[in-house]
């Protein structure tokens, strides 16, 4: 098989329970079963991590850094969203 005819695949890795899985690269593979083999093998065959997602990147929907302020600006007016208006107890010091 050839690269062009292999599916991209996102990678992503839990280095511990309880944390997020991080994106950490990406990969060519035949099948998503393979895309989990060659993942293992390449980012955690030294244990870096508990669990592995591999996602076809075709399946993957992002927005552009450019489209940020459409995503942003509509909660510019929602200050009760922020919790910079209230008034926290002096007992509470870890906030």
């Amino acid at each position: 098989m050839s690269q062009e005819q292999l599916a991209s695949y996102e990678v992503f890795v839990r280095s511990n329970r309880g944390l997020d899985h991080k994106h950490v690269g990406s990969l060519h593979a035949e099948s998503p079963e393979h895309a989990l083999m060659y993942a293992r093998d390449c980012y955690i065959r030294r244990s870096e991590g508990v669990s592995i997602w591999v996602v076809e990147s075709s399946n993957i929907t992002a927005s552009q850094e450019e489209d940020v302020e459409n995503f942003v600006e509509p909660m510019n007016d929602k200050d009760f969203r922020h919790a910079t208006h209230y008034q926290l107890p002096d007992s509470v010091n870890n906030m």
